[in-house]
């Protein structure tokens, strides 16, 4: 009898050894697993999303494309205009200024940080070590009812106000699907510098063998947040590079022939 206790003991002690041992290069590589196979995601080449978000009772068509060599637009349709939010062609960032309603140039800083993320399509967690990025389990802790691990994913420093600053996230993925479920980052500048900025997942659905959410929800911790539905997303679009490229007036195309 007491031996078959120490056994039962010993059984009970390994077992929980090797449950608390899960590391964070398990809960990702389970979670590509999970939502298509880590070969199917690599093999992505670009995405093209179209989903609405709704604002004062009004739903906005917008569209998402991002490519693996980093070019990237998000623009949004209002009242029959088409406003570009961010532009990334691989050099240049730009985007519609919603008051003069003209493209604009971003400044050095925004463009060196968007350059710093570019390599980061399809999912910062794919082969995040290439990326120079850096991953740490931080233990479980439940999240809108449900369990999660947390995981903290460092990056590249960003830039604010010339200087580099720490450039981390926290992701909780919920411990029966292993997908992230929440996201949570300190902002670092403008009127909201110092809350967390919340991002969270959740219907995921099936396109061409991998597994995408369909509802994100963006806002500040404590303060509410504003959801976008995704309506479609293509994957392995072909798209014209030149869209991503800063728009050149006529006016300016002339003055510039005639010099």
């Amino acid at each position: 009898m007491k031996l078959k206790f120490i056994l039962f003991s010993v059984a009970t002690f390994f077992a929980a050894t090797t449950l608390s041992a899960q590391t964070a290069d398990e809960i990702i590589d389970t979670y590509f697993e999970n939502t298509g196979g880590a070969d199917n995601w690599r093999s992505l080449t670009g995405m093209l999303t179209k989903a609405t978000v709704n604002q004062q009772g009004m739903d906005i068509p917008i569209t998402i494309i991002a490519l693996k060599n980093g070019s990237m637009m998000m623009k949004l349709q209002l009242q029959g205009k088409e406003l570009v939010q961010q532009a990334f062609d691989g050099t240049e960032a730009w985007a519609t200024n919603f008051m003069t309603m003209e493209a604009e140039k971003s400044d050095s800083e925004a463009t060196e940080n968007i350059k710093r993320e570019s390599g980061e399509f399809p999912d910062p967690f794919l082969d995040y070590k290439d990326k120079g990025y850096s991953v740490e389990l931080l233990g479980k802790e439940t999240v809108e009812g449900t369990e999660c691990f947390k995981i903290k994913l460092t990056k590249k420093p960003t830039l604010v106000d010339g200087v580099d600053v720490d450039n981390f996230s926290y992701y909780f993925f919920d411990t029966e699907n292993y997908v992230p479920i929440v996201v949570e980052s300190e902002i670092k500048t403008g009127q909201m510098k110092g809350k967390i900025s919340t991002i969270g997942f959740s219907d995921y659905q099936e396109v061409e063998g991998i597994y995408f959410p369909f509802s994100v929800s963006q806002g500040i911790k404590d303060m509410g947040s504003q959801v976008i539905n995704f309506t479609s997303i293509e994957l392995n679009p072909t798209i014209d590079p030149a869209i991503f490229k800063f728009p050149v007036s006529t006016e300016t195309e002339n003055e510039e022939g005639g010099n």
